[in-house]
């Protein structure tokens, strides 16, 4: 089974929005049973808390599930577990690198703008301070993104 993790700060807002979409889309392209999705935060505040409640409404809208749990990004396990690390933002990029001083994983490493097909964006702006306008932002970037990563995914490992 292919693993992908999805990280942001807190684990609240940008990455449980990133593994909702990007869930959908491998439920869409039925790959559910050859595709595990995750998301964890580089700092564990929200840890065992549900998603922001904006992040939740605003996913709905959409027809996004979010519904994981936030958790600290743990590099003893989650750098042998997961196939793919997909960071929101430069700081999250940096701060992943951090826990990997070697640059053993740095492979494994990569920020969700990466995958764009259609937005220009460079990173996945945080929402928290923002209004609506703002979660509705991540999600057009995040849902973008995952249809340019489950291509790369599937190009990849010819699945």
């Amino acid at each position: 089974m292919l693993k992908v993790l999805f990280v942001c700060l807190g684990n609240i807002c940008r990455s449980p929005s990133a593994e909702a979409a990007f869930i959908a889309e491998v439920k869409c392209q039925g790959l559910t049973s050859v595709i595990a999705v995750d998301s964890a935060g580089t700092i564990g505040h929200h840890a065992g808390e549900t998603a922001d409640p904006r992040t939740i409404k605003h996913g709905k809208q959409r027809g996004l599930d979010v519904a994981s749990i936030s958790r600290k990004f743990d590099p003893k396990s989650d750098f042998l577990t997961f196939d793919y690390i997909i960071a929101m933002d430069d700081s999250n990029i940096q701060d992943l690198k951090l826990l990997d001083p070697t640059g053993q994983y740095s492979d494994k490493i990569f920020k969700m703008t990466d995958f764009k097909l259609n937005r220009h964006e460079n990173i996945v702006p945080d929402p928290y301070h923002g209004g609506p306008e703002a979660f509705e932002l991540v999600l057009d970037i995040v849902q973008d993104c995952s249809k340019g990563l489950l291509k790369h995914v599937r190009h990849k490992h010819k699945l």
